[in-house]
């Protein structure tokens, strides 16, 4: 019998406490143990970006942490993101520009993009490139996921500098 441990942490605003192998991945035990399936698995070894969480607002690669790394921590997927009748902005963007395909991709770059974007108010259109090729898409040429991101942040802006209305 292998040993367990006790983790808690929040997950998508929910308190979690599972019972892990220390050995296990918090990929692992989002998909296992908590049936948070949209977190994909691909390489298992940090490279492709399908397994991208964020663990306290950053980007991570799920497939590289292990679970018990989490312990305390804030952990939000794909599911946090919105609903398939209230996408947040970064999804409805990505749909209204054909930035995804397959969809075996879609939760890593979504999560990875969502940290991007609350890191950067205004970026350029070089950042978001060197952002986006972090993550491996077979499917697109990148260029949707580049103006999905450009339609946020341009949408974001044009919101922060709109005046409120005088009473």
């Amino acid at each position: 019998m292998n040993p367990t441990t006790t983790v808690s942490m929040t997950v998508n605003g929910t308190e979690a406490t599972v019972h892990v192998e220390p050995r296990h991945t918090l990929a692992d035990v989002l998909r296992h143990d908590l049936g948070l399936t949209g977190t994909h698995v691909g390489c298992e070894h940090g490279i492709c970006g399908a397994c991208t969480v964020l663990v306290d607002g950053s980007a991570v690669r799920s497939c590289l942490m292990f679970a018990v790394q989490a312990e305390g921590r804030s952990v939000e997927t794909v599911e946090s993101l919105g609903t398939p009748d209230d996408l947040s902005p970064l999804q409805e963007a990505c749909r209204t520009e054909h930035a995804l395909q397959c969809g075996f991709c879609t939760p890593g770059f979504l999560m990875m993009l969502t940290a991007f974007l609350a890191e950067r108010d205004a970026p350029t259109d070089e950042e978001i490139r060197e952002v986006v090729a972090s993550n491996l898409c077979r499917c697109t040429g990148y260029q949707g996921l580049l103006r999905a991101v450009r339609r946020v942040a341009d949408e974001r802006g044009a919101a922060g500098r709109r005046q409120p209305a005088q009473a």
